[in-house]
């Protein structure tokens, strides 16, 4: 039984090489599993379901959507949480991927021990801003509102909500836009879990942490660039770990 957990890919047209990757990992290394889980942020932007409608407006979601779907087909069970850039994924991607979509945060039972798993963004407590941001986004009827408008004028919205982030993360101190480690613990405790995996900040890492006098674990998913890719990778009798591998040749 092999489950792997990835997060924070940032498909887009503009890096047509972390695509051809991802493609290569789901047809030779996701096949081989029995589950795999995307924490968050497969795509840069996404700006609504009915984007499929018009396949040539944006191919991409259709080459990742029939790749996602060929996957499911072999018998690899998958598992789509929202991110802070792809928040507006529906049931409808999910549905033609064959995938279940889950709520952040999503306790689950791998390799026999109960895990949390998160996006990441929530545990974020210090960035003030940011925080405000994700209670709009993650609203249903300001959610409604953006996916009432016409596809055009979403894509200018994405790309200006992108823009924003960019400039407002240049002026923000390092420790800021990492997780709040108070949270961190309040979420383990809270749902009773030793062990945490998480993407979002970018920072992939295995903390070793001591929560209520019990030892537990925090492992950070990267994101993918055009030569690299980072998974979790559970497996019966070992606790999981933390790998980073060439999208070259995988």
């Amino acid at each position: 039984m092999t489950t792997l957990l990835i997060a924070d890919l940032h498909l887009h047209p503009g890096a047509p090489d972390v695509t051809e990757g991802f493609l290569a990992y789901l047809a030779k290394r996701a096949s081989q599993a029995n589950a795999l889980y995307i924490l968050g942020d497969l795509f840069e932007a996404w700006i609504g379901d009915d984007i499929l409608d018009t396949p040539d407006h944006d191919p991409l979601a259709t080459q990742v959507v029939e790749a996602l779907k060929a996957l499911t087909d072999g018998g690899t069970k998958l598992y789509l949480m929202h991110g802070n850039r792809d928040f507006l994924l529906g049931s409808r991607f999910a549905d033609a991927c064959g995938a279940t979509l889950l709520p952040d945060p999503y306790r689950v039972t791998l390799g026999g021990k109960p895990v949390l798993l998160m996006h990441g963004d929530s545990l974020c407590t210090q960035d003030d801003a940011y925080m405000a941001f994700r209670a709009q986004a993650r609203d249903p009827q300001w959610q409604a509102q953006v996916l009432s408008m016409p596809l055009e004028a979403r894509l200018e919205l994405a790309n200006s909500l992108r823009q924003q982030s960019g400039e407002a993360n240049s002026n923000k101190a390092e420790d800021i836009m990492d997780v709040t480690p108070d949270e961190v613990d309040k979420a383990l405790l809270e749902h009773d879990v030793a062990t945490l995996i998480h993407g979002h900040t970018h920072r992939p890492a295995v903390h070793v942490l001591e929560v209520d006098g019990q030892p537990a674990r925090r492992l950070v998913l990267g994101d993918w660039q055009p030569q690299r890719g980072w998974e979790v990778r559970i497996e019966a009798q070992r606790p999981p770990h933390l790998l980073e591998f060439p999208l070259s040749g995988i």
